[in-house]
C-alpha cells in the first residue's frame, strides 16, 4: 500500500507554516502544538517538518477541522410585518375592546394602502415621508379621523418610523364644546317613563359619574355598598387601571333600591342577572329613546351625563385634583383636557376689566 500522506514546507503573507496532506487533504499548522512539541514553523521551519513526519510514522493522524458555525442570515422584516407582529401582539393584552378595535381599523387600512400603492415588501427605511403623508392626511378623513390614525399607526410601527411621523402636519382639530344638561329633572323623568334601565343608567353616569357603556354596564350588586355608601371598582374594571372607590349619593342610592328586585352579589345590576348586557345595548336604547323623546335637546348624549357630572363637582369644590379622583382619571392633565370642553364659567362678571 503507498503512502498516504506527505508533509512539506510553505510560506505566505511572510509567515512560515507545515502543510501535512492526508488522504487528498490539506492541513496547515504554523506550530507543532497539536503533536506536542514546542516548534515554531517560522522559527525552525525544518525541524517542525520533520517532527510532522516522525509523528505520522508513528501512527498520529490529523484531526479534521470543525466547520466553521455560519450565522444565520437574519432577515430585516418589513413595514407591514411589524405591523402585523405588533397587532397581533395587542390583541392578546388585556387593552380595551376599542384600543384593539381601532388598531385593527388602522392596520387594516395600511395593508389596503401598501397593496394598492406596491410598498408590501418595503423595509420602514425604504417606505418614502410622501407615502407616509398621502396615507395619513387622506382629504376623505376629517382632522379627528387622521389624528386618530396617526396616534394609533405610531403604535402599530413599534417607534420605527417616529422621525417621520412626527414630522407630519396635520390640520388643527376643533375642540367640541360639551353643553351642561339644561332640564336634568325634566329629563329624567322623561326617560324613566321610556325604560327603568336607561333611565339607572343615566343616574349612576351623573350621581357616581361612571362611565356608561363600561363600567356601569358591567356594574353588579356585589360593587354597591349600601352600608358604606360607596361603589367600588377593581382596576380591571375602569379604564385608569387604578382601584376606583365613588360615594354614593342619596338619590343614586334610592334609585338602586326600587330598580332592584333581588340583591344578588354576582349579578349585574342593569340585565339583572350573571350575563351582563352587550356592548351596544345602552347605545342602541338611547338611539331608540332619542327618536321618541320630545324632551331631548339637541346634541345630549347619554356620555352627557357624565359630562354635566363633572361641571357640577368642579363648580362645587373648584379643585382639579378632586375631579381627577372622582372621574376616575389616571393623570390631571387628562381632567384639565377634559374640563376644556365643558361649558364651565372659569371667569365672574367681577373678575372682568371695567372703564
Amino acid at each position: 500500500m503507498g503512502k498516504v500522506w506527505n508533509v512539506t514546507l510553505g510560506s505566505g503573507a511572510g509567515k512560515s507554516f507545515v502543510n501535512v496532506y492526508f488522504n487528498g487533504k490539506r492541513y496547515r499548522y504554523r506550530n507543532g502544538k497539536v503533536i506536542g512539541i514546542a516548534l515554531n514553523a517560522s522559527e525552525h521551519p525544518d525541524l517542525l517538518c520533520s517532527a510532522f513526519e516522525i509523528k505520522l510514522m508513528e501512527g498520529w493522524r490529523p484531526n479534521p477541522r470543525k466547520p466553521k458555525k455560519v450565522k444565520p442570515i437574519i432577515k430585516e422584516p418589513t413595514l407591514l410585518e411589524i405591523i402585523s407582529t405588533r397587532l397581533e401582539r395587542i390583541q392578546k393584552q388585556d387593552y380595551s375592546f376599542h384600543y384593539k378595535r381601532d388598531c385593527r381599523w388602522v392596520a387594516n387600512l395600511w395593508t389596503a394602502y401598501a397593496e394598492e400603492h406596491r410598498l408590501v415588501k418595503l423595509l420602514p427605511a425604504q417606505v418614502a415621508n410622501t407615502k407616509l403623508i398621502d396615507f395619513i392626511t387622506q382629504p376623505k378623513w376629517s382632522p379627528r379621523t387622521q389624528k386618530n390614525v396617526l396616534t394609533n399607526f405610531k403604535i402599530l410601527t413599534n417607534g420605527e418610523l417616529d422621525t417621520k411621523l412626527g414630522s407630519i402636519k396635520l390640520r388643527r382639530v376643533k375642540s367640541e364644546l360639551h353643553k351642561p344638561i339644561r332640564n336634568p329633572n325634566e329629563l329624567l323623568e322623561d326617560i324613566k317613563r321610556y325604560d327603568e334601565r336607561l333611565y339607572l343608567a343615566c343616574i349612576l353616569t351623573y350621581g357616581c359619574l361612571l362611565r356608561p357603556h363600561q363600567e356601569v354596564r358591567l356594574l353588579r350588586w356585589g360593587d354597591v355598598d349600601f352600608d358604606r355608601k360607596i361603589i367600588s371598582l377593581s382596576g380591571k374594571r375602569n379604564k385608569s387601571g387604578r382601584n376606583r372607590v365613588v360615594p354614593l349619593s342619596t338619590f343614586v342610592s334610592d334609585a338602586l333600591r326600587q330598580f332592584s328586585v333581588r340583591q344578588e352579589r354576582g349579578e349585574h345590576i342593569l340585565s339583572s342577572s350573571e350575563k351582563a348586557y352587550n356592548r351596544d345595548f345602552l347605545s342602541l336604547l338611547w338611539s331608540r329613546y332619542k327618536k321618541n323623546s320630545n324632551v331631548l335637546e339637541e346634541g345630549v348624549t347619554l356620555y352627557s351625563w357624565r359630562h354635566h357630572g363633572a361641571v357640577k363637582v368642579f363648580e362645587k369644590t373648584g379643585s382639579l385634583l378632586k375631579l381627577q379622583q372622582v372621574m376616575g382619571h389616571s393623570d390631571m392633565k387628562v381632567s384639565l383636557t377634559y374640563l376644556r370642553g365643558l361649558e364651565v364659567k372659569q371667569l365672574d362678571v367681577e373678575d372682568l376689566p371695567e372703564l
